[in-house]
């Protein structure tokens, strides 16, 4: 029997068939349905969103929604530290297979992606790459306001290619702005380097002369990948770029939203919320921490008028926050960093 309600209705709780969702929604609004009524649907007994009401087996009652939402995170986290121990045993192994000689190669290039295992190995690769530089230094740099040692680690290999000419383009999250650091860094490195921001960014990403890439391979970036691969190189030049023309300068202001009282950055928020995403997956794309970012969110209910987080949701839709600014309204029309003179 159970057999063939699964074959039935193949679906986990994250999604319910069109039946399920219409007998679970009764059940949650009335507190229990007749046993006779999830017949047609047994994935909802399966799944344990209904069981028996132990004072009358005749009807069914439904596991509490936020129970149901409880245990789909739990398993989404355990899915996700699962691939992230996957991908640190592949990393091991890829290392593994490298010390037998069965590094990825391309004609003429050597070494096409190096495992660097280690700070001290990374940033050994770092001033090698450094002071092989002679053009320009791609850099993508997430998460919120630079810490002063995240700059000041890095500032000697900046000094140096300035010292030769080379120019610099540094893409950060809008949250970086407000870091005092960032803006004496770029002072110091004056006209060869330029930086602007974005929402959101993707992982941390630093290109010399396109011609190698360093991306991490773990979660605290203590092991890192050399990619000097050219296809795969230009694919990562490829995406810097096109995030550097949706980019706003640096010097320049943050566009207004268009709609009183609510910020760039609650503007930002509300897009995430209206594609589902929690509070702390929120506040991790944008750099900041879930108090801040919970902070934002009540400030947007109480300017929206919403009582509930559903409601919430409403009227993120009906204000037409529920996506991402058109690219005309994001840059000025006397946009001072339009035209890089290093941009290709």
């Amino acid at each position: 029997m159970a057999g063939h309600g699964t074959d039935r209705h193949p679906h986990g709780a994250d999604r319910l068939c069109e039946a399920g969702d219409r007998v679970y929604s009764r059940a949650v609004r009335r507190g229990r349905v007749p046993r006779a009524d999830a017949a047609a649907v047994p994935c909802l007994l399966e799944l344990a969103l209904l069981h028996p009401d132990p004072d009358d087996m005749g009807w069914l009652v439904p596991t509490s929604p936020q129970e149901v939402m409880t245990r789909l995170l739990r398993g989404v986290y355990e899915e996700i530290s699962a691939g992230q121990a996957r991908v640190g045993d592949a990393v091991a192994a890829f290392e593994w297979y490298a010390g037998l000689g069965g590094r990825v190669q391309a004609p003429g290039e050597g070494v096409a992606i190096r495992v660097l295992d280690g700070l001290p190995r990374i940033r050994a690769a770092m001033d090698e790459a450094t002071e092989a530089c002679t053009t320009e230094v791609l850099t993508v740099q997430p998460g919120g306001i630079r810490r002063e040692d995240e700059l000041s680690e890095g500032l000697h290999r900046a000094l140096e290619m300035r010292r030769r000419g080379v120019r610099m383009r540094d893409l950060y999250t809008h949250v970086a702005r407000h870091g005092q650091g960032l803006h004496n860094y770029m002072e110091l490195m004056g006209d060869a380097a330029e930086a602007r921001t974005l929402d959101e960014v993707v992982e941390r990403l630093i290109l010399f002369d396109r011609k190698v890439a360093f991306i991490p391979a773990n979660a605290d970036r203590t092991i890192a990948l050399e990619l000097r691969h050219p296809a795969l190189v230009d694919y990562l030049v490829t995406v810097f770029e096109r995030l550097w023309r949706l980019a706003i300068p640096l010097a320049a202001p943050l566009p207004e939203t268009g709609i009183d009282g609510i910020t760039h950055r609650e503007r930002s928020i509300a897009a995430l919320l209206a594609e589902g995403h929690q509070d702390a997956v929120v506040a991790e794309r944008l750099g900041i921490s879930v108090r801040t970012c919970r902070a934002h969110i009540a400030r947007l209910s109480e300017t929206l008028g919403a009582a509930s987080r559903t409601q919430l949701g409403v009227r993120i839709a009906q204000a037409g926050l529920d996506g991402p600014q058109r690219a005309a309204e994001l840059l000025p029309l006397s946009d001072p960093g339009r035209e890089s003179p290093t941009a290709r």
